[in-house]
């Protein structure tokens, strides 16, 4: 299709218009990428309802993909056609999104999680700590910066949350002088970039241009940055990013695999441990909600099963005295 290249362009430029992060970039283009591949490179614009249910079809019958990727698939062409289009149709109100079950999270003990940490050291060590002990989400954790981390108030602003909204949480004491000597190596290594002509890091929007010392302040840099300097896929600029995610994950998993754990425990079942313990111990659930940046504390609700258990729990009749 030969307008493919420059249909592909304006979505992205409409996506940074938004703000939206280079991943979402990624994975929304791809989308409907496939989705114009799959119907024989046909303009969007001649497609419709039934073209777009086809696709999710095929994903879901011939490609089994999840739920969520299946809504992932149908938020990249809705917007496509809304942003980038302006195609109003009435057959994207019928287009039907696929309902995610509702399931437990996975949680580990207290035991469990001490284990885990044994197995872990330097950054990953403190990363994993930090979500298990503040709550944050993985890539919360990952893109803080330095000037965020209050050690006075023992508090972490994270900035640009889930939902763009900004929320406080906890640092914990036990951290407090493990995080200030970390940030003693990451100063250093930051003072070599400078010596050596880098030594900028990525603003958010255009604070760069507001700003423009800023980026190579040391309250702006992150305070997980990478092993290595790296060009942005955007502006072409030499930064030291922060530790990739996957870094994060593939430590994780070696951990809970090396301490012989069955439960598929990820970073983000640290998160999950947080909220069940803080309740399993009686902090009240509008105060976890605020903790986890949920909107709605039906959110937070999901991690009321921990009420089921514990002195007032009710019992078996199995383990009821005769």
């Amino acid at each position: 299709m030969d307008d493919k290249p420059k249909l592909l362009e304006q979505m992205r430029e409409q996506i940074r218009l938004r703000h939206y992060s280079i991943r979402t970039e990624s994975v929304y283009t791809e989308w409907v990428r496939r989705f114009i591949r799959f119907h024989k490179y046909r303009h969007p614009l001649e497609l419709g309802g039934p073209e777009v249910e086809a696709f999710l079809t095929h994903l879901a019958v011939r490609r089994d993909v999840s739920v969520s990727t299946q809504n992932q698939a149908l938020s990249s062409i809705l917007f496509l056609y809304q942003k980038v289009l302006h195609v109003e149709l009435p057959w994207l109100e019928n287009v039907v999104r696929a309902k995610r079950p509702q399931r437990l999270p996975v949680v580990l003990t207290r035991a469990e999680v001490s284990s885990v940490f044994s197995q872990l050291d330097g950054s990953m060590w403190l990363i994993a700590n930090l979500l298990y002990g503040s709550g944050m989400r993985l890539m919360e954790a990952l893109r803080l910066r330095v000037k965020d981390v209050e050690f006075t108030r023992h508090e972490i602003v994270i900035r640009d949350g889930k939902g763009n909204k900004d929320r406080i949480t906890m640092l914990p004491l036990t951290l407090a002088m493990p995080l200030k000597l970390h940030l003693e190596r990451v100063r250093a290594l930051h003072q070599q970039d400078l010596n050596e002509g880098f030594g900028i890091t990525k603003m958010p929007y255009a604070l760069a241009r507001k700003y423009p010392h800023a980026a190579s302040d040391w309250g702006w840099q992150f305070v997980f940055p990478s092993k290595n300097r790296s060009e942005d896929p955007r502006s072409g600029n030499i930064y030291r990013h922060h530790v990739h995610e996957k870094t994060v994950q593939r430590a994780m998993r070696n951990a809970v695999r090396a301490v012989g754990l069955t439960k598929p425990a990820t970073p983000h079942t640290l998160r999950h441990s947080f909220a069940t313990h803080l309740l399993e111990s009686g902090q009240d659930i509008r105060t976890v909600q605020e903790l986890l940046g949920h909107a709605d504390v039906k959110t937070t609700q999901i991690y009321t099963h921990v009420l089921n258990r514990g002195g007032f729990a009710v019992i078996s009749p199995l383990d009821r005295p005769a």
